[in-house]
């Protein structure tokens, strides 16, 4: 079983940056894709940094050139780097873990609220 734990959010101004991080329980890169995800509350989860085969990245239109995801092996964590924040960045972040085999659950972070405000 896998535990995620969310941290870095807070309030932050038009332009500023933050880092989420993403602490997972025991190393699980080998077993599990990461990525991030946010909800606006009445919408859709959507993904905001996906990982993928050979290392790849996904990220849509919205955020393309602002956010970058990251990982450091040797802590366990996944990192998602904002920059150049925007009011329509507001929401709970989510932090996924996927099985990269078929069998096996799906694993959510409890969420962090970012709230982008002059």
């Amino acid at each position: 079983q896998v535990q995620l734990v969310e941290s870095g959010g807070g309030l932050v101004q038009p332009g500023g940056s933050l880092r989420l991080s993403c602490a997972a329980s025991g190393s699980i890169f080998s077993r599990y894709v990461m990525g991030w995800y946010r909800q606006v509350p009445g919408e859709q989860r959507e993904l905001v940094a996906g990982t993928g085969i050979g290392g790849r990245t996904n990220y849509p239109d919205s955020v393309k050139g602002r956010f970058s995801i990251s990982r450091d092996n040797a802590k366990n964590t996944v990192y998602l780097q904002m920059n150049n924040l925007k009011p329509e960045d507001t929401a709970v972040y989510y932090c996924h873990a996927h099985p990269r085999l078929a069998l096996g659950n799906d694993y959510w972070g409890q969420g962090t609220q970012v709230t982008v405000s002059s």
